[in-house]
């Protein structure tokens, strides 16, 4: 039965592999076009992802030259099973944004044998990089980096930290934990509870309940993207526990939503991380590149990407760092 499972499980991601490539170019083949498979999450996943998917939607266009199909999952599985799909249609290249930095090497290699040459984009795998032709990433760890050293500056009397991760194994949940962990180690933050939201605002909102109703003390909450931190708030007002500059509880999240970004401008939360949706012009121009014969300059491409403090960001920092509305 198992088995019977996996293979409908498997028909049904390669049919909606199929149909959003047939809604990206109006249900035709249009020959001369440059066949790309594009694995993301899904857009529903935050407002960072509605971002990113919406820049590779506007750019891997027919008028731009492509004949584009998309694929969203948040687990690894569903996305090899996406990947291997698109290697078997024989798509000229693949953009992958890995739900998990491991087990991608077979994919990888079954792509280079038959010719598909694969991008990365947002996260890392961790294959060599021998298997992927070039990555256009953010630096997660670094982003961790950014927000643990704030974090540290702030020289709080204590740091109980409640740490609500992403979803496990992902190239963001790694990079935003690892920095963190470091202080844990160290025993200069404790750890209150560190456990996924899946990016989640309802998980993250059940995690800080779950805190507040055993009666634990905590005066952080460190987030690792927006839409947690959001659920995070929800929890902490329902509870009646002020939170911001100057308040109860310091409040962490990463993406740069424009939402949140007005919650720091508030005051109501005090630091928010940048994680820079917009790649696909960049793989563009670097695939436009191969097809032209030449060299790409670089490998790995690193967005560069700042922290902003509820202290000092402006209303023009919203309206230039900010995604969505």
């Amino acid at each position: 039965m198992k088995k019977l499972l996996t293979i409908f499980f498997a028909l049904c991601v390669a049919s909606a592999v199929f149909a959003s490539g047939d809604q990206q170019r109006g249900g035709t083949v249009s020959s001369g076009l440059i066949t790309v498979g594009i694995i993301n999450n899904p857009p529903s996943e935050s407002g960072y992802r509605t971002a990113n998917d919406k820049d590779f939607k506007a750019v891997f266009t027919v008028a731009n030259g492509y004949d584009a199909s998309f694929a969203y999952s948040i687990v690894f599985e569903e996305q090899l099973v996406a990947f291997n799909q698109f290697v078997t249609n024989g798509v000229d290249y693949i953009l992958l944004s890995a739900a998990a930095t491991d087990g991608w090497d077979d994919a990888l290699r079954a792509a280079q044998r038959a010719g598909v040459k694969v991008f990365l984009f947002d996260r890392m795998v961790s294959a060599s990089s021998s298997l992927y032709e070039a990555a256009v990433v953010s630096d997660m760890a670094q982003e961790g980096k950014t927000a643990v050293n704030w974090l540290k500056d702030q020289k709080l009397s204590e740091y109980n930290v409640i740490h609500i991760q992403g979803v496990m194994g992902s190239d963001a949940q790694i990079g935003r934990t690892a920095a963190l962990d470091a202080e844990f180690n160290a025993g200069i933050m404790k750890k209150v509870i560190q456990q996924t939201g899946n990016w989640s605002a309802d998980e993250a909102k059940a995690i800080v309940q779950s805190v507040i109703n055993a009666g634990t003390k905590f005066n952080v909450i460190y987030a690792e993207n927006d839409d947690m931190a959001k659920g995070a708030v929800a929890a902490l007002d329902a509870a009646g526990i002020t939170h911001g500059v100057g308040k109860d509880v310091v409040i962490m999240g990463f993406d740069c939503n424009k939402w949140a970004l007005r919650e720091l401008l508030a005051k109501n939360w005090n630091y928010d991380g940048q994680c820079s949706p917009f790649q696909a012009s960049v793989v563009d121009r670097m695939i436009k590149d191969i097809e032209n014969g030449k060299a790409l300059a670089q490998k790995i491409i690193i967005s560069e990407e700042k922290g902003f403090d509820a202290r000092t960001i402006t209303q023009a920092d919203v309206d230039k760092y900010g995604l969505g509305e």
